[in-house]
C-alpha cells in the first residue's frame, strides 16, 4: 500500500504478491513467533511494506529492517514488536481492556454460566503445529464464542462502554483527530476467535460465514482506535467480521469478511468523497467524512509479532499497557484500576517463579476457580469464592520476603518497614476488587479498608476451611474472628447490605419494610464489624454470616433475616435497615488499653510507622508545657519489624473509632448554612492558633536540645514524614482562599 499511488489521501493495499513478501520477511525476522494467518490478515492495512524490508541476504531471504523492529522488555516479559505505518481504519477493540474489565462477568466467578449474562471467554495462547510437527505456542491469543452474533454484541459492547469512560477526557478525542491526526502510535496484538456453534449456511449448503476470524487487538489505543473507525463511519465488529455491502457502495446485503476484498473498495469510496468535496468543506466539525478522516488515513502502529515465551502473552501485553493508567493521569476508575495493579502484581510473581502459570490465572481471572490445585469436586460456591478470595489477600499481604519485594517494584511502594496506611489501603483495595470478580455485581473497593498498618509483614490465616470456620465460629474465638475480619464485609456488600462510607449524609437513604424513604446513619466498614464482633450479638452475627453463605449456594438470592439466636428467618429479607437495626453503630466497645500500649517516652526519638491525618484542633487556651528533653544523648531509633499478622492481632484495627465521624457535624446536628459557615471559621481560628503553638513547640525543643548537647533531636524518617505532611497541608491551605471567595458577597 502506499500513499503516493492513489488519486487521494486513502491508500489502497498493495499487490497480493507484494504483501506475500512481506509475510514472508516477517516471519524470517529473528524472534518472531506469530502464525502465519494473522499476517495475512493485517497485511492489507499495511502502507509501504516494502519500505520496511532490508536488502535479500546471501540465500536471497529479507527480514524486517532494524529500524522496523522494537524489542521490549516489561515486568512479565519480553516483546518483539514491529513498527509499521497502517491504514487508519484498522485495528480491534478489544473486549479485554482492563479499563472496561469490570461491565462484564468474569470465568471467576463460579456461578456464570447463564445465556443471559454479559461475559468474555478465557484468552488463552494459540496453538499451531511447529516446524517439527509438535503443537508448541504461539505469539497470539486464541478465544471462542457461541456464534458470530455475540462476537459483534461483544464488540459494540465495549465501544460503548469506552465512550463512558472517554467521558472524563478533558478534551474532546475525536475532534482532535480530526485536527490534528494521530500521534502516538497504538499496539496491536494478534488474536483469533472461534465461533462454536455451526455456521449458517446458503441454499447451497455453503457456510455463509467464516468459523474463525483474526483481528489485531488494540492493547495500548482502544479510544484512538474507536474514534478512528467512528470517522469512518465503520465499527470494530466490521473490521473484525465483515463489512456490509452498502458500506462499499454496492447492491445486495452481503457482507465482506476478508479485508482484502473489501478494503481497496473502502479506500475508493473515500478518496472519491475525497474528491468530489473538494476544499470548500473543511470543517472539521461539520465536514464530510472523507475530509474529517483526512488527517488519519494513515496512522502510526506498532504490530506484536512474536515473544520467547508466548505463553505469557496476555499479560505481558496487559502489563505494558497498564502502569499508564494506573498512575496519572488516571484513566481508569477505581475498581478497574485497582484490578489492573492486582494483575501486574501476579503477572510480576509468574515472571519471577514464585508463582505457577495456572494459579495466576485463576487470580487474574482468566480461569474457572475449580482449576486451582486445592480445588476439591464438593466445594460450594461460597467456599470456592472464598478459595480466591483468601488466595488474594495473601498474595498482596504476603510473609514471603521476595513476594514483599516485587509486590514493592509493582506497586511503587516504600519499604515495608516504612509502608503507610495509603498503601495498605491500596493493597486492600486491589483485593477487594479482585476478589469481587467472584461475585454477580462488583462493590466499591474501599469496601476492603480495614487493616491497619500492622498488615505490613503480612497476613496468616488459619488454613481452615470455610464450613469449618462456620461450623465452629460459635465457640472458636480464631474462627469467628478471621471470619468477621476476611470475609464478613465483602459478603455483606455484595449483597447490598452494607457499604463503603461516602464521605457524607448526601444519598444515603434506604427503603424501608413498608416502601418509606429512610435516612441511614453513616458509618465505615470497620465500624460494621466491630459491631458484628459485639459479644451479645456474635449468635446472632454467625447467623448472619451462614444466612450469606446460605444465600451464594442457592443462587445468589436475598438472604435471610435470623433471629438473636442465629437461626434464619426463611422468607424474611435481610436489608440494610435491618442490619443497622440489629447492628447498631454504637454497639462497638473499643479494645482496653493495656501497659504495653502505652505512647513512648519522649526521652527517645522514634520512628512512627504512619501519620494520621490531620486534624484540626477545637479552640482552647494555648498552654505549651515543658518538653521533657533527657540530659543524657538522644539515639533516634529504627522502626522495629512487626510480626506478621493473624487475624486474632488484626482485629483491634477494625474496632477503631469511627476516624470520619470526627470531622463532620453528626446525624443530629442541623446542617443550616449559619451551623457550616460558624464551623469553618471556628476550624480556621483553631489552625491559626495551632500553628502559633507549633512554632512555640519547635522553640523550646530547640533550647533544650543545646541544653542537653543534642545537635539532632528529631529523627531523619520522622522528621521527613513531618514535613511531607505540612506540605501536603500547605497545599490543601492554598486552595482554600479561592473558594471562599467564591461563596463571598462581593464588595
Amino acid at each position: 500500500m502506499s500513499e503516493g499511488n492513489v488519486d487521494g489521501p486513502f491508500p489502497i493495499p498493495v499487490s497480493r504478491e507484494d504483501q506475500e513478501a512481506w509475510i514472508k520477511a516477517v516471519l524470517a525476522t529473528e524472534g518472531v513467533n506469530l502464525p502465519r494467518g494473522a499476517l495475512e490478515n493485517i497485511a492489507p492495512f499495511i502502507v509501504d511494506p516494502n519500505d520496511t524490508l532490508s536488502e535479500p541476504d546471501a540465500h536471497g531471504v529479507r527480514t524486517l529492517r532494524a529500524r522496523a523492529v522494537r524489542r521490549i522488555r516489561t515486568d512479565a516479559g519480553d516483546l518483539v514488536v514491529a513498527v509499521v505505518r497502517m491504514h487508519g481504519v484498522g485495528g480491534v477493540q478489544w473486549g479485554h481492556n482492563e479499563r472496561i474489565s469490570s461491565i462484564w462477568r468474569s470465568v471467576a466467578d463460579p456461578t456464570v454460566g447463564r445465556e443471559t449474562e454479559r461475559a468474555l471467554a478465557s484468552v488463552r495462547p494459540w496453538m499451531g503445529v511447529g516446524d517439527d510437527g509438535r503443537m508448541k505456542c504461539f505469539a497470539a491469543l486464541e478465544s471462542g464464542v457461541a456464534n458470530r452474533r455475540t462476537l459483534i454484541m461483544n464488540a459494540e459492547d465495549a465501544a460503548d462502554e469506552l465512550k463512558k469512560r472517554d467521558r472524563v477526557r478533558p478534551y474532546d478525542l475525536e475532534e482532535d483527530l480530526v485536527l490534528n491526526g494521530q500521534q502516538d502510535p497504538g499496539m496491536y496484538v494478534p488474536q483469533q476467535v472461534r465461533i462454536e456453534e455451526n455456521p449458517e449456511r446458503d441454499s447451497d449448503g455453503n457456510p455463509l460465514y467464516p468459523s474463525t476470524y483474526w483481528g489485531w487487538m488494540a492493547v495500548r489505543g482502544n479510544n484512538r482506535t474507536q474514534k478512528r473507525q467512528s470517522i469512518f463511519r465503520l465499527t470494530s465488529g466490521e473490521v473484525l467480521a465483515g463489512v456490509p455491502a452498502e458500506k462499499l457502495e454496492r447492491e445486495g446485503d452481503e457482507v465482506i469478511c476478508d479485508p482484502r476484498d473489501w478494503l481497496p473498495e473502502f479506500s475508493a469510496v473515500l478518496n472519491r468523497e475525497f474528491a468530489e468535496t473538494g476544499d470548500g468543506e473543511l470543517d472539521p466539525t461539520s465536514g464530510a467524512r472523507a475530509q474529517r478522516a483526512a488527517a488519519i488515513a494513515v496512522v502510526d502502529a506498532h504490530l506484536v509479532i512474536g515473544t520467547p515465551t508466548p505463553q505469557r502473552l496476555y499479560r505481558i501485553v496487559q502489563m505494558n499497557n497498564r502502569r499508564d493508567h494506573v498512575h496519572p493521569p488516571l484513566e481508569f476508575d477505581a475498581l478497574d484500576r485497582s484490578r489492573a495493579l492486582g494483575r501486574s502484581v501476579l503477572g510480576m510473581y509468574v515472571a519471577q517463579q514464585v508463582m505457577d502459570e495456572k494459579t495466576a490465572e485463576v487470580l487474574s481471572e482468566l480461569a474457572p476457580i475449580r482449576e486451582l490445585s486445592d480445588a476439591s469436586v464438593d466445594m460450594t460456591v461460597s467456599e470456592l469464592r472464598d478459595l480466591r478470595s483468601m488466595r488474594l489477600l495473601q498474595e498482596l499481604f504476603p510473609v514471603d520476603p521476595r513476594k514483599r519485594h516485587l509486590l514493592r517494584r509493582a506497586l511503587s511502594e516504600n519499604p515495608p518497614s516504612q509502608l503507610k496506611s495509603g498503601e495498605i489501603n491500596q493493597r486492600a483495595r486491589t483485593w477487594s476488587a479482585l476478589t469481587s470478580e467472584s461475585y454477580p455485581a462488583p462493590w466499591n473497593p474501599r469496601v476492603g479498608q480495614v487493616f491497619s498498618t500492622r498488615a505490613r509483614e503480612g497476613i496468616i490465616l488459619s488454613g481452615r476451611r470455610l464450613p469449618d470456620l462456620l461450623a465452629i465460629a460459635d465457640t472458636d474465638d480464631d474462627a469467628f474472628d478471621e471470619l468477621v475480619s476476611y470475609r464478613a464485609a465483602h459478603w455483606l456488600a455484595s449483597f447490598g447490605i452494607i457499604e463503603a462510607d461516602r464521605g457524607s449524609l448526601d444519598g444515603q437513604e434506604a427503603i424501608g419494610d413498608a416502601g418509606e424513604r429512610i435516612r441511614r446513619s453513616r458509618r465505615t466498614v470497620m465500624n460494621c464489624l466491630q459491631a458484628l464482633r459485639y459479644e451479645k450479638s456474635r449468635m446472632m452475627a454467625i447467623g448472619v454470616l451462614k444466612s450469606l453463605a446460605a444465600a451464594m449456594d442457592d443462587g445468589d438470592r436475598r438472604p435471610w433475616r435470623v433471629s438473636s439466636s442465629g437461626k434464619e428467618m426463611v422468607g424474611r429479607e435481610m436489608t440494610p435497615l435491618w442490619f443497622d437495626s440489629e447492628f447498631p453503630k454504637d454497639t462497638g466497645s473499643r479494645p482496653r488499653k493495656t501497659t504495653n500500649s502505652a505512647p513512648p517516652l519522649l526521652t527517645t526519638v522514634t520512628a512512627p510507622t504512619s501519620l494520621p491525618s490531620p486534624r484540626l484542633p477545637a479552640l482552647s487556651p494555648m498552654t505549651p508545657s515543658p518538653s521533657p528533653v533527657a540530659s543524657a544523648v538522644v539515639q533516634p531509633l529504627a522502626p522495629q519489624p512487626a510480626p506478621a499478622v493473624s487475624a486474632q492481632s488484626e482485629a483491634p484495627a477494625t474496632g477503631e473509632t469511627d476516624g470520619a465521624d470526627s470531622s463532620v457535624p453528626s446525624p443530629e446536628e442541623p446542617r443550616t448554612l449559619e451551623t457550616l459557615v460558624a464551623r469553618v471559621e471556628e476550624r480556621i481560628r483553631g489552625l491559626h492558633t495551632a500553628s502559633a503553638e507549633i512554632g512555640e513547640l519547635l522553640g523550646h525543643l530547640a533550647d533544650q536540645s543545646r541544653a542537653a548537647s543534642v545537635a539532632q533531636p528529631i529523627g531523619r524518617q520522622q522528621a521527613d514524614r513531618t514535613v511531607r505532611l505540612l506540605n501536603q497541608t500547605l497545599s490543601r491551605l492554598r486552595r482554600l482562599p479561592e473558594l471562599m471567595e467564591e461563596m463571598t458577597e462581593p464588595v
